[in-house]
Order: C-alpha cells, then sequence, then structure tokens
C-alpha cells in the first residue's frame, strides 16, 4: 500500500513560497515517511523545484483571478486519486480551499482567509499585529493558537533552497557570464509596485563602487521582462564588460542557479530577495515601504537597510505622499558602507 501524502497549495507570490518553506521542513520532520507535493502556480513552482523536502511539483491550470469552478472540480478528481492524508491551503482565498474540499481530502489547514468555514476544517487564526512571514506559515505545522510566543519563533528554520552544479553551469554559459570572475547580482524590481524600488541611479552608483572595488567584477541584474526597462537604467551607467542586463532574458531557474553562486546580492524587497536569502548568499536588502521586521533575508551574512521613515512602513504600491523619500534618500554612500563588510566577509 502506497504511502499517503502531504498537499501544500502554494502562495500565489515568490517571496511567500520561500518563506513557507519552513513548513514543509517541519512538516517533513514530523511525517518523515510522507511525500510532499505541492500544487503552484507556474510562475511559482520553480522555487518549490530547488526545496529538498518536495517530491513533486504540480502546477495549477487555473487562470489568475478566475472561479472556473468546474476546472477545479476536475482537477480535483485527479488530486482524489493520488491520496491525501492532509492539505495545507497557504492563499487565503475561497477559490483555493475549494481543491482540497472537492479532492475529499479529510484533514484541510489553513487560516480563516475569505470566511472558508467548512472548507478549512484545521482553522488557524493571525495575531494582531501579523506575525512575521516566515512564522505565520510555520504555525499551520502545529495545532492553532491564539499566540505564538517568541521563544517559538527564534526555534523555526530558516527557508532553504538547493541548487546543483550542473545547473548553475548552464545558466553561466546561456548568460555569457564567466564563472572565473566575481558575480554581483542586483534586482531592481519589485512585482508588488513602484515604491519598493530604489531608484535605478542609486543601483548604478552602487554598482560602480563595486567595480571601483573589483574590476573584475561582473554586475547581473535580474527580474522579469516588467523590470527589463529599470535594468537597462542601471546597466547604462556601467562599463559594457560589466553589466550584463537579463531580466526577461533568464527563466526563473536560470535566475535562481545565478543567485546560487553569487558574491553577493543586492535587492529591494522582491521575490528575488527571499530566494537569495534561502539560498545562504550575501545579501543587501533594501526597504522603503515595507517593513524590514516582517519578512527579514535569513543569510549568515545578511544586511537590511530602512530609513525607517514617520511614514513608513505605509505597505502602498504607490508612495502617497508622491516623494518616495524612504528609498529615494537611502544613498548609496549608505548602501556601500552595509556592503562592503558582507564582500570582505564573505
Amino acid at each position: 500500500m502506497k504511502p499517503l501524502r502531504t498537499l501544500i497549495i502554494s502562495p500565489n507570490w515568490i517571496g511567500d513560497a520561500v518563506m513557507a518553506q519552513p513548513l514543509l521542513q517541519l512538516l517533513r520532520a514530523a511525517h518523515p515517511e510522507r511525500p510532499i507535493d505541492v500544487l503552484a502556480p507556474p510562475a511559482v513552482s520553480p522555487v518549490w523545484r530547488q526545496a529538498a523536502e518536495v517530491d513533486e511539483v504540480l502546477e495549477t491550470p487555473f487562470r489568475h483571478g478566475a472561479l472556473q469552478l468546474r476546472q477545479r472540480w476536475q482537477f480535483a478528481r485527479l488530486l482524489r486519486r493520488r491520496g491525501y492524508a492532509d492539505a495545507y491551503i497557504l492563499p487565503n482565498t475561497i477559490k483555493y480551499a475549494l481543491i482540497p474540499w472537492l479532492a475529499g481530502i479529510r484533514r484541510r489547514v489553513g487560516y480563516q482567509g475569505e470566511s472558508r468555514y467548512g472548507l478549512i476544517n484545521v482553522m488557524h487564526h493571525d495575531e494582531a499585529p501579523p506575525r512575521p512571514m516566515v512564522a505565520f506559515y510555520a504555525a499551520l505545522a502545529r495545532p492553532p493558537v491564539t499566540v505564538q510566543g517568541p521563544a517559538l519563533r527564534a526555534a523555526l528554520p530558516r527557508p532553504r533552497l538547493t541548487v546543483g552544479g550542473a545547473q548553475v553551469a548552464a545558466a553561466f554559459a546561456r548568460c555569457g557570464l564567466d564563472p572565473a570572475r566575481p558575480l554581483v547580482a542586483m534586482a531592481p524590481g519589485a512585482e508588488f509596485g513602484g515604491a519598493k524600488r530604489w531608484p535605478a541611479r542609486h543601483f548604478a552608483a552602487l554598482a560602480q563602487a563595486l567595480l571601483a572595488r573589483d574590476p573584475a567584477t561582473q554586475i547581473a541584474l535580474l527580474g522579469s521582462p516588467k523590470d527589463e526597462q529599470a535594468c537597462a537604467e542601471v546597466a547604462a551607467g556601467l562599463p559594457a564588460a560589466a553589466a550584463f542586463n537579463l531580466a526577461g532574458v533568464t527563466s526563473l531557474a536560470e535566475a535562481i542557479a545565478l543567485l546560487a553562486r553569487a558574491a553577493a546580492v543586492v535587492a529591494n524587497d522582491s521575490g528575488l530577495l527571499h530566494i537569495a536569502s534561502a539560498l545562504n548568499r550575501p545579501v543587501l536588502a533594501l526597504y522603503g515601504p515595507t517593513d524590514p521586521d516582517h519578512a527579514p533575508p535569513f543569510s549568515d551574512l545578511a544586511a537590511s537597510v530602512s530609513l525607517r521613515l514617520d511614514c513608513a512602513p505605509c505597505k502602498q504600491r504607490e508612495c502617497p505622499l508622491g516623494h518616495q523619500d524612504c528609498m529615494v534618500k537611502l544613498t548609496p554612500e549608505l548602501a556601500w558602507r552595509h556592503l562592503q563588510p558582507l564582500l570582505d566577509a564573505g
């Protein structure tokens, strides 16, 4: 008889998926005999393929925001045949809670979300103010409690991803990067909105400081096709032989492979930041409208830089005051003072 499996329904954001990975570490420790499958959108699934605890990644066939009830019922029939003991529903929507209920999975764990009583039968509730993201997801591995104490949070595992040498070598070769030269990755984008973005001119100035320190450094500018313009602005201020605008050029799996071998990673509060952290690379994390304590990097070598202005964290997609001081006034000189020690220690 095949062992029963565990189903994880992934968050839809890359950074959230990374910060949910410690939940899988806890579940694997509790049930080492139980295979873990992750149901994830195609844009997020490459992250889960780098998680050692995942046995199989299943990609969602659904359109974003659409109910598609008939398609969810058909997909649930496929899941029913796989034999799940439990399901952990990480998105807080009714749409995703429907799937394990329709699949007849007896134990369905998640947060209340969009009035999901009945669909979720092991119901958790978040604290007020909300707990940090890693603790938020990891709490689902334990029985529901009203308050999760600091000692319990401190004992949580860190997000962890792994990349093989062949994957790294293939990514370097396809992107035209020299594995013998130092690589520093920069991620000027942020999917959530423009308020999170450190100005491109600041990234360029910081890259110039890196090249002054070591002219052999390669600057890999990473991001989605939406970030191509921001990365182009950074590259325009750098020598052509040093800057590689890879926004929209690499797949997410290739970007992960490049991050795995970077001497340092400089990023806004974004999915690539949290991937670099889970790969335990030296990380300089730049925060403006978001809270650096809510979703910090967990690398052995990491620095979170935030001016902590009175108007922050506003958590808005665009600056409601129109000046974006939280990022504009975070100078390249300040960032360099935090980055240089990470490079020296790496």
